[in-house]
C-alpha cells in the first residue's frame, strides 16, 4: 500500500516498536529503526529483508544526538513520510519520591525526543503537503497514573499537549498529528515493572479483562497513518480496554 514510503520507529527495539514495525513493514513502509542498542538493532534490521530497513542508534533525548541521527538518515534514504514517537520510559515513582534527575530524565526521553524529531521532519512534510506523525502517549495523561508515576504520567500529559500544538500547526499542509493512549500493554512494563499481585488486581478494573496486545496498538497506528484517515488530526485514540470514557 505503502510502497515507497519511510516510517521512522522510536524505541523499535521494544516489544510494542518491533510489533509497530512489522505493521508499517506489512503495508510497504521503509523502516528507520531508532534504539539505543547499535548492536541488537543491527541484529534486529538483519534480520528484516534486504534493504528496508536502517538502524539508527541514538539517544532521543539529546538535542545533539538526533541531529547526528537525521543527517544519517538524509545521507542514507533522505527524509521520513511517518514518524512514531513510541520510545518511553517509566517511573512508578510519586511526586515526594521523584528525584530531579529522574523527573528529568523521563520528560527527556518522554517528551523532549518526541518533540526534536517532529521538529527535524515537519519541514519535510510541509513541502511535501503529506506526512504523519503519530505520538504513543498513555491513559496515565488522563488519570494521573493508576499505578504509574508523577513524572510518568506528566510527560505524557504533555506529549498530548504536543500533539495538538504541532496538529493545529501542520494542518493546512496536508500533515496529521494524532495519539494513541493505550492502557497496560503487554510489555515489560507490565509483565517485569509490576509485581503479579499488582498485574491481578489491575486486571480485575479493566472492564474487558484482559491486558492490551502490542499488535492492537500497531494496528491503531496503521489506521491512523493510512491515506484514508487524512481528514482525523489532533485525535487521542483511547485504546484501555473501557477504564475511562470520554
Amino acid at each position: 500500500m505503502e510502497a515507497g514510503k519511510t516510517a521512522l520507529v522510536t524505541g523499535a527495539l521494544g516489544v510494542l516498536g518491533k510489533a509497530i514495525v512489522t505493521a508499517l513493514r506489512e503495508d510497504g513502509f521503509r523502516t528507520v529503526l531508532v534504539d539505543l542498542d547499535r548492536e541488537k538493532l543491527g541484529d534486529y534490521s538483519r534480520s528484516l529483508p534486504l534493504g528496508k530497513s536502517l538502524p539508527v542508534a541514538c539517544d532521543i533525548s539529546e538535542p545533539a544526538a538526533v541531529d547526528g541521527a537525521v543527517k544519517h538518515i538524509r545521507e542514507n534514504w533522505g527524509s521520513v513520510d511517518v514518524l512514531v514517537n513510541n520510545a518511553g520510559i517509566l517511573s512508578n515513582d510519586k511526586a515526594v519520591q521523584t528525584t530531579p534527575d529522574e523527573w528529568k530524565r523521563v520528560l527527556a526521553v518522554n517528551l523532549d525526543g518526541a518533540f526534536y524529531l517532529a521538529r527535524a521532519f515537519m519541514d519535510d512534510m510541509k513541502r511535501r503537503r503529506w506526512g504523519r506523525i503519530v505520538n504513543i502517549t498513555s491513559l496515565a495523561a488522563k488519570t494521573g497514573g493508576i499505578t504509574a508515576g508523577t513524572a510518568y504520567s506528566v510527560s505524557k500529559g504533555a506529549l498530548i499537549s504536543l500533539t495538538f500544538s504541532l496538529a493545529a500547526e501542520l494542518a493546512p499542509y496536508g500533515v496529521t498529528v494524532n495519539g494513541i493512549a493505550p492502557a497496560y500493554v503487554k510489555t515489560p512494563m507490565i509483565t517485569v515493572q509490576l509485581t503479579e499481585e499488582q498485574r491481578k488486581a489491575i486486571v480485575e478494573k479493566i472492564p474487558v479483562k484482559r491486558f492490551c496486545e502490542p499488535e492492537e496498538v500497531a494496528h491503531a497506528v496503521r489506521f491512523l497513518v493510512h491515506p484514508l484517515a487524512g481528514f482525523i488530526t489532533g485525535e487521542i485514540i483511547d485504546q484501555n480496554g473501557g477504564l475511562q470514557f470520554d
